[in-house]
């Protein structure tokens, strides 16, 4: 049975039956494995190791049976010859990616240019598309609020999971004795989920009225900080910081303030019917400007379904048969008496 080969020694170094070898090869000008055998078992692996190490290589015209060793420096050529060549295409992509990237130069220090020239405001308004970024935003705002946030929301019923959402970061906002003032729409006061989330923020101290038609959708922060809808980009916001803006932000809101009514967690029968009176003749004015029913229905945040029937009992008022006859009409002779336009809505169903 042959000897166990010598296997190199840890972390790249020759074996000890190699050094042997090298030792032997560069005392002679060649030889032989046989010859090379008197040094000891593994004797062949030690060549093998040594060839592998570039350090032997076949003795010129020895018909392939003899060796003789390769000086050091010249083996480190050839092992790190593929090295050298992966380092130099390294080296050229870097050239060619740095010239890529400083060929954009110009445009960037053209661009900063105009940003110096146009002001401060032009880098405090930023939009954001992505909805989950949008709700990660609003609750470090939310944790970073000291004195007020204000909050106008249109489109009715709020969604039960964006108030699940809500719920526990407003609560810990209150504790903090932050101010929260919110406006919704009339038509929120019909959504269970609604009221329930009203109930629950109200008891901590924060304010809730509703409005019937007017509202921009928007968040503020501390007087410092705004996010508004993005017209037509559904989950989109606009992040305000420039100090104008949201002055005018907030004029808004104080404005629709002063006009809404306190949101009660309860709706007896009187203040449905006053309600619906009120969504009516919202209705009458938004139909005699010629609105469609989805934009009416969108306004005033209730279903197209629910904004049709209240439709149907207008135009049935006015003895008017179709919706351009109705605006007509509407236009001309003015909205009709509560009286005229029929008994109180039914109640909507929650989310309409």
């Amino acid at each position: 049975m042959p000897a166990e080969e010598p296997a190199p020694a840890a972390g790249g170094e020759l074996s000890p039956a190699a050094r042997r070898l090298y030792a032997y090869a560069v005392e002679r000008h060649s030889f032989t494995p046989a010859e090379a055998a008197a040094l000891g078992a593994g004797a062949a692996a030690a060549i093998a190791e040594l060839a592998a190490a570039h350090l032997l290589q076949r003795a010129p015209g020895s018909c392939g049976d003899r060796w003789c060793a390769v000086a050091p420096r010249a083996a480190a050529a050839r092992a790190l010859a593929p090295l050298a060549l992966l380092v130099r295409e390294t080296h050229d992509e870097m050239d060619r990616l740095r010239g890529r990237l400083e060929a954009l130069v110009p445009a960037y220090e053209a661009g900063a240019a105009l940003r110096e020239r146009t002001g401060p405001g032009s880098r405090e308004l930023e939009t954001v598309t992505d909805l989950g970024a949008v709700r990660a935003l609003i609750t470090e705002l939310a944790a970073g609020c000291e004195r007020e946030l204000l909050t106008s929301q249109p489109g009715g019923a709020r969604p039960q999971e964006t108030l699940q959402e809500a719920i526990g970061r407003d609560e810990s906002l209150l504790a903090r004795g932050v101010r929260m003032r919110t406006i919704y729409q009339h038509t929120a006061r019909y959504s269970r989920p609604t009221a329930a989330y009203v109930e629950r923020v109200t008891a901590l101290g924060a304010q809730v009225r509703t409005l019937g038609d007017g509202l921009m959708r928007m968040l503020i922060f501390d007087g410092h900080t705004g996010l508004m809808a993005v017209p037509d980009r559904t989950g989109a916001a606009l992040v305000v910081r420039e100090p104008s803006v949201v002055h005018f932000m907030a004029s808004a809101f104080e404005r629709s303030w002063l006009k809404a009514e306190p949101f009660p967690t309860t709706v007896s029968p009187e203040a449905a019917r006053t309600l619906s009176d009120e969504l009516r003749q919202t209705i009458v004015r938004l139909l005699s400007e010629g609105l469609e029913d989805k934009v009416i229905a969108r306004r005033l945040g209730m279903s197209e379904r629910t904004c049709q029937r209240h439709i149907a009992g207008i135009m049935r008022a006015v003895g008017a048969k179709s919706r351009f006859q109705a605006g007509y009409l509407l236009s001309a002779a003015g909205p009709p008496s509560a009286a005229e336009a029929g008994a109180a809505v039914e109640e909507p169903a929650a989310g309409s």
